[in-house]
């Protein structure tokens, strides 16, 4: 952890400094201005860390106001980097033309060009707060032949990285919920950071949850972002909202399919997923509940779906080629090989900055469907 802190303010300080260069030029230029920026920009490299400190001191008010400002401020200066880079490759492409060819091309550089693009980043940062607050349904349809006599169809809903916290809460919740409700599923499962702050005395939110009372039951694993939280206080809190959290546990839910859920190792718990899975091979539907869409070769054959998320798609674009590299099965439907899947949420929240650009958050409905064994 130590490590990663170090990285991020060294990463962090960097990208901050860049903005720097190209906001002073747009203010007065007194002395007393630029301290205040300088004194600005040194709060907000240190209010994410600060934000947790705060909160964990029973301090909340204060510490959702420096993460309003502090999470919007990474978001611009997130974008204002990479437009910034943008630009800049731009300019030199056009250099080269005016040098090779004689034309007078726009080089980009200057006062004017600082100013469009702040602006253009102000613009993208309301369209990513408003797409964050706007839920879509992604659905998925898997044909099996393991479904018992009886049922042809079971219908999930996947809900999985609320990041229900300081930023996170009963009005984000309620549209998500609403989704939900209206599917009518058989199943709700979620699948990790579903809590981020402390939520274990929060009413509103368990009530929000309890409304979802399908046939069959909701369960839930843990996500690294639990551990981070506290993991008793946010077990408490998933538990109190009507959830069965498994924690290398494998359960056969009414004769009609197999639940098995694993820890994220962020709580440094080891666990044999597939001496796990072997335990429940009955000829039933064994869905996995697994925070990181990561894919353990033992397991492979062994579980029929894996529901996973983490990764948000990285949230705000072009973050999602970051997040690819390390979890190349980020988004969607993968067939895995070997009768297994793999679904890969979105995620319905934010982690962060409080805004999601070209990855809308979603709630996912999976489909099961009566497949022959012929077919």
């Amino acid at each position: 952890m130590v490590r990663f802190i170090v990285i991020f303010l060294t990463v962090y300080t960097a990208m901050n400094a860049l903005v720097y260069l190209k906001l002073r030029v747009l203010l007065p230029a007194r002395g007393s201005v630029q301290v205040a920026l300088v004194l600005f920009l040194a709060v907000m490299i240190v209010a994410p860390i600060g934000v947790r400190l705060i909160e964990r001191g029973g301090h909340e008010d204060p510490a959702r106001m420096l993460a309003v400002v502090g999470y919007y401020w990474m978001a611009f200066v997130f974008l204002s980097l990479w437009a910034f880079l943008g630009v800049t490759g731009l300019g030199l492409v056009c250099r080269v033309v005016n040098s090779v060819g004689g034309t007078t091309l726009p080089i980009f550089t200057g006062r004017g060009t600082s100013l469009a693009v702040f602006a253009g980043v102000l613009v993208i940062c309301l369209y990513g707060h408003l797409e964050a607050r706007s839920p879509v349904v992604e659905r998925t349809v898997i044909k099996t032949a393991k479904l018992p006599p009886g049922v042809d169809r079971l219908t999930m809903a996947q809900v999985s990285d609320v990041h229900l916290g300081l930023l996170t809460g009963k009005e984000r919740l309620k549209p998500i919920v609403a989704l939900i409700l209206a599917e009518q599923p058989d199943l709700v499962v979620a699948t990790g950071d579903v809590v981020d702050g402390d939520m274990a005395q929060n009413g509103e939110i368990h009530e929000l949850w309890r409304r979802l009372q399908p046939p069959l039951g909701k369960y839930a694993v843990t996500g690294n972002h639990e551990y981070y939280a506290g993991l008793a206080q946010a077990l408490e809190a998933i538990e109190r909202s009507g959830f069965m959290i498994l924690r290398g546990k494998a359960v056969t839910i009414e004769g009609v399919l197999n639940i098995v859920g694993v820890d994220d190792p962020t709580g440094g718990s080891v666990v044999d997923e597939a001496q796990l899975l072997t335990s429940v091979r009955n000829g039933l539907f064994t869905l996995l509940l697994k925070h990181r869409p990561e894919i353990d070769d033992p397991s492979r054959g062994l579980f029929d779906l894996q529901l996973s998320g983490h990764t948000h798609r990285g949230q705000i674009f072009p973050f999602r080629f970051f997040t690819g590299m390390v979890y190349p099965l980020q988004d969607g439907l993968h067939d895995l090989g070997g009768g297994s899947y793999l679904y890969a949420s979105r995620g319905a929240g934010t982690w962060g900055p409080p805004l999601r650009v070209l990855s809308p958050p979603e709630v996912t409905i999976i489909e099961l469907t009566r497949m022959d064994q012929g077919g």
